[in-house]
This record gives structure tokens, C-alpha cells and sequence, in this order.
């Protein structure tokens, strides 16, 4: 039953922890152990793990989590290097990142990429596994110490040693990982009343929601307030059933100039992706990003970040009516390129603009660190509900209450 909920919960709201480390240190064994299950195929055959193996598990006391094998990254040849690669993609995206070294501990290689991963804030575990060959040597054990790193020694065929490494990794867990995801649950009670304005359109799935608006729905639920959901058109006679004003109206961003134009000045009103900025990234950059817009010169490029490969539809909000909506706006002559799924750019500096979706499919680890990437290359940063919002003058009014919230 547990694992059906973890496997039901999307992905975005997982904790995806990686083994990563050498080959043959027993990573596959660990994930084995921590599922319970024949997860990844073991063997003392260097390199049996050539591709990343994900296994959607709910790992108490932690909750749902993703959890990833990775190849090797002592892996040779080409295809080892290519490999190697992907293993440093995936960890790239961790919350929590299990460092996984055998009996021979810690070689120079494995201390090269710790200190990588702990310059990209990525909560660490260095696990000591295969315990039963061989202590930790007092010299790792200080050099873990010296790092401020929490270490564990594991022997894989001691089941009792399961418990101690799930704790550990609720542990390493950050608070803000460990909180419950707000999304609008702060701008209303029990009781309260908050309309979701969820226009249907060709680029609406059919027989379902969006995964943003089931978000939202399920939040005001939780909290005992009063959900309505209706069409842009619809808007004027459900704002006059109700007894009490809105202490919400939660828009799709398309609609944003349509819905400000019925919705009274004085009943707050947002977007889903302006509160999908808020709860999976960092609202603030994302609002101080859309100014870009206003210093657009011809030849920049825009990049558009999608963060699902989806089937491109005609009219697709990123790769057709943000581009002519800014082109429209700016008067200048821009690139647009599109990236989908996990792939982002190493060389951000060459794009005036990011535009990323409202990530509803990533954890809030991925999309920092892309905020965070971009801030470095000093490259500014906003999401498609902002981006529109600006574009059609009302950022202000969406993004004032949240920021202030915050």
C-alpha cells in the first residue's frame, strides 16, 4: 500500500536521493535494502550499473521519495565517460545525495567529488559500506569530521543496519524539505472561500485537471476551506453566489488580463504559476526577472525551460504564444531556443532571458538550483504565469500579496 501512494505521488513532490561513488561499492545492494526489494541488479562484476535505475518508494520516516542508482563514476572508455556523465546529471537534481565508498575508503577521486557536490549545497551521507571487510580508517574518519560530513557504516547483508540508515537520512533531510508544501494555504482558514478560475482550452488535457490546479484543490481541502472552480465566463456569477467575498482567486495565467478585469481591487488574486514560483523556487528573483522584458535589444536570445517533454500543440503557451507575445511587446527582433525534461544549458550567459515553466513536475531542489545557476551567470529568470503577467501589466497585483506573505 505504501509504495502504491509513493508511486501515485508526483514526482515534483518526492525526495530524490542518489547513491552515487565508485564502482562495485555496493550502491545497488544499498537501494536493494532501502526498497526491501530486487531493485538493481547486484554483482561483483565492475559496471554492472550502466544506466540510472529510479524506484519511487515511500521510506519512513522520511515519506515518498525517488530513488536513483547511479553508474559509476570511476567508469572508463567512452561509453564509461558518457556514463559517468549522466551519473553527474542526476545528482545534480538531488535533495539528498547517499555517498556510497567500500572498505577501501576514501580514494582521491571520491574526496574530488564530495567537495563538488558540497559546493552545490546538496545534503550529504558518505556511507562506509562493506563494514564486515574492513573498518573506517581513523584518517577518513577525520577528513568526514573535517567537513562537517555525517558518515554511516553499512554492512548490506545486516538487515538490522536499515533502520539506522533511514533515520540518517531523515536526519540529513533539510527543514524545508520536511514541511509541508504551501502553495495558497497561507492566504486563507478554515471556512474561507477561494475560487479557481481553470479555463478550458485546446491545450487542456481531457477528462482531468491540470496537476497545478489538482494541487491547489486538494490544499484547500486539507485546510477545510471551500473550493469553487469555473471558466473565465463563468467568473461574474460565481464571485455573485457567494455570501462572503473570496479570500482568493487563483487564475490560469492566460486568463490573468480577462479574470483582472472582473475581479474587484480589493479580493486578492494570483496565478497557479505565480504560486508554483513561490512554493517550488524563489518568488522574488522570478518577479525581479520579468523586468527584463523592458530591456530586450534586438539579437537576444531567450531561452524557454519546460521542465516535462509534453506533445507540442498548436498555440503551446511556451513555444508559440510567449515568444510572439514578447516579440509583440519588446518591438525587437529575438531568438527563442527550447529545452525540455532535465536538459539546461551549461552556458547561460548567452541568453538575455530565461523563461522556465511552473515546475510543477520538478522537486524544489531542481528548481533552485536552476534559479541559483542563473543567478551566477547573472542572467535574469521568470516563469510563464510572470512573464504574463507583466506583459499584460497586472505583475503587481498577482506577485504584491505573495511577496508580502513571505
Amino acid at each position: 500500500m505504501c509504495n502504491a501512494i509513493a508511486e501515485q505521488t508526483p514526482r515534483g513532490l518526492r525526495y530524490h536521493i542518489v547513491l552515487a561513488g565508485r564502482r562495485n561499492v555496493g550502491k545497488s545492494s544499498l537501494i536493494n535494502l532501502l526498497t526491501e526489494q530486487q531493485v538493481s541488479i547486484v554483482s561483483n562484476t565492475l559496471g554492472t550499473t550502466t544506466d540510472t535505475v529510479a524506484k519511487a518508494y515511500e521510506l519512513l520516516p522520511l515519506g515518498p521519495v525517488s530513488l536513483f542508482d547511479t553508474a559509476g563514476l570511476d567508469d572508463e572508455g567512452e561509453l564509461g565517460l558518457q556514463r559517468v556523465e549522466a551519473s553527474m546529471r542526476v545528482i545534480a537534481r538531488a535533495d539528498m545525495l547517499m555517498y556510497v565508498v567500500d572498505n577501501l575508503g576514501l580514494t582521491t577521486l571520491d574526496k574530488q567529488h564530495i567537495l563538488q557536490y558540497q559546493a552545490l549545497a546538496i545534503p550529504l551521507l558518505v556511507i562506509f559500506n562493506k563494514q564486515d571487510l574492513g573498518a573506517i580508517s581513523e584518517q577518513d574518519s577525520h577528513w568526514c569530521q573535517q567537513q562537517q560530513l555525517p558518515l554511516l557504516a553499512m554492512t548490506t547483508s545486516h538487515s538490522a543496519r536499515r533502520e539506522l540508515l533511514c533515520q540518517a537520512l531523515f536526519d540529513l533531510a533539510p527543514k524545508e524539505l520536511k514541511a509541508d508544501l504551501v502553495l495558497a494555504g497561507d492566504h486563507y482558514h478554515a471556512g474561507d472561500t477561494i475560487i479557481c478560475v481553470a479555463p478550458i482550452d485546446s491545450a487542456a488535457p481531457k477528462g482531468r485537471l491540470i496537476l497545478p490546479q489538482v494541487q491547489i484543490l486538494r490544499e484547500a481541502l486539507d485546510k477545510h476551506a471551500i473550493a469553487m472552480v469555473c471558466q473565465t465566463e463563468q467568473l461574474s456569477q460565481t464571485l455573485a453566489q457567494c455570501v462572503t467575498p473570496p479570500k482568493l482567486v487563483i487564475t490560469d495565467a492566460q486568463a490573468i488580463k480577462q479574470v483582472a478585469a472582473i475581479v474587484p481591487d480589493d479580493i486578492a488574486l494570483t496565478t497557479f504559476s505565480t504560486l508554483f514560483a513561490r512554493a517550488k523556487g524563489d518568488l522574488a528573483p522570478m518577479v525581479s526577472g520579468a523586468n527584463a522584458l523592458d530591456s530586450l535589444q534586438d539579437g537576444d536570445k531567450i531561452l524557454i525551460a519546460e521542465a516535462c517533454s509534453h506533445n507540442v500543440q498548436e498555440d503551446d503557451i511556451g513555444r508559440d504564444k510567449l515568444p510572439k507575445l514578447i516579440s509583440q511587446y519588446s518591438r525587437k527582433q529575438l531568438e527563442f531556443e527550447v529545452v525540455a525534461g532535465h536538459d539546461f544549458p551549461a552556458n547561460l550567459k548567452q541568453y538575455a532571458l530565461v523563461l522556465h515553466c511552473g515546475a510543477c513536475m520538478f522537486n524544489r531542489a531542481e528548481m533552485l538550483r536552476r534559479i541559483r545557476e542563473c543567478q551566477m551567470a547573472q542572467v535574469p529568470m521568470c516563469n510563464y504565469g510572470i512573464a504574463l503577467a507583466k506583459l499584460q501589466g497586472v505583475l503587481a497585483r498577482i506577485s504584491t500579496p505573495l511577496l508580502a506573505a513571505k
